[in-house]
């Protein structure tokens, strides 16, 4: 079925969830965190490294919202599998394609939950001898944190929730939704 042209299809009532961050309250806050890289690197470049698959939106965005050179690489890892629930054993699936020794690297990553994923992954990074490593986290949700990790770019705080869409999932389900959903508890437990 094709979209009139001026309407604004909108998947999240057709799925039950309820949107707790607008694409449009995602853009501004993206553009305000790009901006505010761009002042505090002014005149360097910087090597985005995204968390593969949820952080690819919010990596696209931001590289987009950065006035400096920029490149990207990606890494995999997983901790989840199809769970809501974090095993606590992370693996490293996809390393990193080219060398980030002496350069600025912001690590960017969907949302910092518990802290496990992340600090292996810093761990991992800091072996390849970066000058700098900073986070940047679309969502940061502290009350969960299990390791002592903080993000140094932060779009939005939020309680502990779960949440669906702008890159995150329900079982490899919902990433393509264009806002930040709220999923109904009955549909991820």
């Amino acid at each position: 079925m094709q979209q009139m042209a001026g309407t604004r299809h909108n998947p999240t009532h057709l799925d039950g969830v309820t949107i707790l961050f607008s694409r449009e309250q995602i853009a501004a806050r993206v553009q305000e965190i790009g901006a505010q890289l761009s002042r505090d690197y002014a005149g360097q470049s910087l090597v985005l490294v995204g968390v593969l698959k949820g952080a690819a939106f919010f990596l696209s965005d931001l590289a987009r919202a950065i006035s400096l050179d920029c490149t990207f690489d990606f890494v995999a890892l997983s901790s989840y599998g199809k769970s809501t629930k974090t095993s606590g054993a992370v693996k490293l699936i996809k390393d990193l394609d080219h060398p980030i020794g002496g350069r600025i690297v912001v690590l960017v990553e969907d949302i910092l939950d518990t802290g496990i994923t992340l600090s292996f992954l810093c761990k991992v990074l800091r072996q390849h001898n970066p000058r700098a490593l900073v986070i940047a986290t679309c969502l940061d949700k502290p009350s969960r944190r299990l390791e002592r990790i903080d993000a140094d770019y932060v779009c939005f705080t939020i309680e502990n929730q779960f949440v669906v869409g702008y890159g995150m999932d329900f079982a490899e389900r919902y990433r393509n939704l264009p806002d930040i959903c709220l999923m109904p508890p009955n549909q991820h437990d």
